[in-house]
C-alpha cells in the first residue's frame, strides 16, 4: 500500500523524533533521514511512500558556522511543501537570501509569541501563544517573496512563509509538549498545507517488526537481553513470534536492581513460552566498578560487561545474534546520528564495546518512543503491570548513586527506592507520573538523631511527568507525601540525614542524574 509520508531531515536535533511521533499520532507515516540524504535515496522511497512534505529539524549547530550541516539542494526540486523548525527555520531563511545573525538576546524555554498572520501552518492560532524556544541565532530579515507570520520581543521573524504557501519556518518547537498548540501547527502543515490523508497506524508495526527479525536472524539461534521493563518484554513477544524456540531470554542480575527485582522477573517470565536463563553476576559488576566515579565510565563499563556476559551465555547454546529492547531516546541521547549531540551514553548503545562476538545485534524497537512501545505491548497482550512499568535505566541503581558504587551505598539506595515507590504507588497521582525514584547524592551533611550529631548522606527524590521521556516537568507531589517519604527514609536508613526534592525540568536537566 502506498502511504502518504512526511520526510524529516535530521540536522542533529534532540527532538527530531518527537516531530515524527507527533505526526504518526495523527495517522500519517514519517521517515527520518540524515540531513544530507541524496535525492536518489529519497526517490527510492517512492515505491512505498507518497512523499507529501518535508520537515527540517532543529539542531545544535549554528547556520553561521563554516561546518554548519546542509541539505542536498536537490531536495528543493521535489516540489513539495517544506517546514523548517529552529535550525531548519534559520537554514531556510538563509538559503533563500534572508539575514540570520547571532541573537542579541537568546531565547530558551517557554516564550510568548505574537501571531501577526494566522495563516498557513499558523491557521486558527490566537493572537498570543505560548511556545517553547531554544536558539542562539535569529532571523532578522526575509528575502523578497516571503512574509512574516509571527514575532517575539527578541525574534522579529519568529515564523514566516513564502507567497506560494509552500515554504514555512518556525523559530519555536511545535513538537514539544511545552508548546501549547504545537499539535495544531503540525496538523495544519500535514493536512492543510501538504494534503496528507491519515492512512497509517501503529498496529502495522507488529508485522513489520516480526518480518524484520526473521529476515535478520533466519534459522539462527539468538539470545535476548531481558530486563523486565516494557521495552525488553515487548521485544520478547515479537522475537518469540519471529523465531520461536530459537530464542533464549537472558536476565543478568548485576546487583544494581531494585529490591526483590530478580525474584519478580523469574516469577513473571517463567510462565512465558520461551527459554529463560537468569545469571547472577553481582560480584563481577561490582568489582568492575570499583573506584569508578565518572558516570560515562560507569555506563561504558556496564555496557561492556553486559556484552561479555551475553557472549558467554550465547556461546553455551550456539547463539549468534543478540536482541535488545533499545528504543529511540536511548539512541538519540547517546548521539548516534551524524551531527547529533551526545547527552549521555546509554549502556546498550554508546556503552557497547567496539568488538562484539555476535554476528549481529537486532533492535526491533529502535525507532519507537516509550508510549508507542506501551501501545504495542498492550496490543500484544502483555499484563498491565508490565505495560505500565515506569522506566528503569539499564545500569540500574549504579547511575542513581553519585560517585563510586559500593555495596553499602547499594543497600542504602535500595531501601530508599522501596520507600519512595511504596509511598507513591498508594496515590492516584501515580497514573500521571512518568518516573519516581531516589538518588543517593555525593553530598553529606550534619544531622541530629537520638540527640547525637550524625554526618550522613543526602537523598534526592525525583518525580517527573512526561508523555515521551524527551521533555519532562517535575511533578507537584503534595508536601504531606514528601514529608512522609522524608521521615521514613531518615528514620529507617541510619546513614541518611537529609532528603531533598528535585524541582528541575527536562531540559535543562535530564531525567536521571547520571
Amino acid at each position: 500500500m502506498i502511504k502518504d509520508t512526511i520526510l524529516i531531515l535530521d540536522f542533529g536535533g534532540q527532538y527530531c523524533h518527537l516531530i515524527s511521533r507527533r505526526i504518526r499520532e495523527q495517522g500519517v507515516y514519517t521517515e527520518i533521514l540524515p540531513c544530507d540524504v541524496s535525492l536518489e535515496e529519497i526517490n527510492a522511497l517512492t515505491k512505498t511512500d507518497d512523499i507529501k512534505g518535508i520537515i527540517f529539524s532543529g539542531g545544535p549547530s549554528s547556520v553561521l558556522s563554516e561546518a554548519a550541516p546542509q541539505c542536498d539542494l536537490h531536495v528543493f526540486n521535489l516540489k513539495v511543501p517544506i517546514l523548517g523548525l529552529c535550525y531548519g527555520h534559520q537554514l531556510l531563511a538563509q538559503h533563500f537570501g534572508g539575514r540570520v545573525e547571532h541573537s542579541k538576546k537568546k531565547e530558551y524555554g517557554p516564550t510568548k509569541v505574537t501571531i501577526d498572520k494566522p495563516v498557513g501552518v499558523l491557521k486558527d492560532l490566537d493572537k498570543t501563544e505560548s511556545v517553547w524556544m531554544s536558539h542562539s541565532d535569529t532571523v532578522y530579515d526575509l528575502p523578497e517573496g516571503f512574509e512574516i507570520l509571527a514575532h517575539t520581543d527578541n525574534s522579529p521573524v519568529a515564523a514566516f512563509r513564502d507567497h506560494d504557501n509552500s515554504i514555512h519556518g518556525l523559530q519555536w518547537h511545535p513538537e514539544v509538549s511545552h508548546t501549547e498548540k504545537g499539535d495544531l501547527t503540525l496538523t495544519n502543515f500535514i493536512f492543510s498545507v501538504c494534503g496528507c490523508e491519515a492512512n497509517w497506524n501503529i498496529g502495522a508495526f507488529e508485522k513489520k517488526a516480526i518480518d524484520e527479525i526473521k529476515q535478520q536472524i533466519g534459522d539462527g539461534k539468538c539470545i535476548l537481553a531481558l530486563s523486565g521493563g516494557v521495552d525488553s518484554s515487548t521485544t520478547v513477544i515479537l522475537a518469540s513470534k519471529a523465531v520461536g524456540k530459537n530464542l533464549t531470554s537472558v536476565f543478568v542480575d548485576h546487583g544494581f536492581m531494585r529490591l526483590d527485582e530478580p525474584e519478580f522477573i523469574e516469577k513473571t517470565f517463567s510462565g512465558f513460552d520461551m527459554n529463560l536463563s537468569i545469571l547472577n553476576e553481582k560480584e563481577r559488576f561490582l568489582e568492575k566498578l570499583k573506584g569508578v566515579s565518572d558516570p560515562e565510565r560507569k555506563r561504558k563499563i556496564i555496557g561492556t560487561e553486559f556484552i561479555r556476559v551475553f557472549e558467554r551465555a550465547a556461546k553455551k547454546i550456539g547463539a549468534e545474534y543478540l536482541i535488545q529492547g533499545t528504543i529511540y531516546p536511548d539512541r538519540i541521547e547517546s548521539g548516534f546520528r551524524r551531527k547529533s549531540e551526545k547527552i549521555k551514553t546509554h549502556h546498550n548503545v554508546g556503552g557497547l564495546p567496539s568488538k562484539i562476538d555476535f554476528k549481529g545485534i537486532v533492535e526491533p524497537l529502535r525507532e519507537l518512543y516509550k508510549d508507542e512501545v506501551r501501545k504495542i505491548a498492550k496490543l500484544l497482550g502483555l499484563p498491565k503491570e508490565i505495560v505500565q512499568r515506569q522506566p528503569f535505566p539499564g545500569p540500574g541503581l549504579a547511575v542513581r548513586i553519585i560517585g563510586e558504587v559500593t555495596q553499602k551505598k547499594l543497600d542504602i539506595i535500595k531501601k530508599a527506592d522501596k520507600i519512595v515507590t511504596d509511598e507513591i504507588d498508594k496515590l492516584k497521582i501515580k497514573e500521571n507520573l512518568w518516573q519516581y525514584f531516589p538518588v543517593l547524592t555525593g553530598t553529606k551533611s550534619t544531622g541530629v538523631k537520638g540527640d547525637k550529631r550524625t554526618y550522613g548522606y543526602t537523598i534526592a527524590i525525583r518525580a517527573i511527568e512526561s508523555k515521551d521521556g524527551m521533555t519532562a516537568n517535575f511533578a507537584h507531589i503534595p508536601y504531606a507525601v514528601l514529608e512522609r517519604i522524608s521521615t521514613k527514609i531518615t528514620n529507617e536508613i541510619p546513614e541518611v540525614t537529609r532528603v531533598v526534592y528535585d524541582i528541575t525540568n527536562k531540559p535543562p536537566a535530564t531525567i536521571e542524574w547520571e
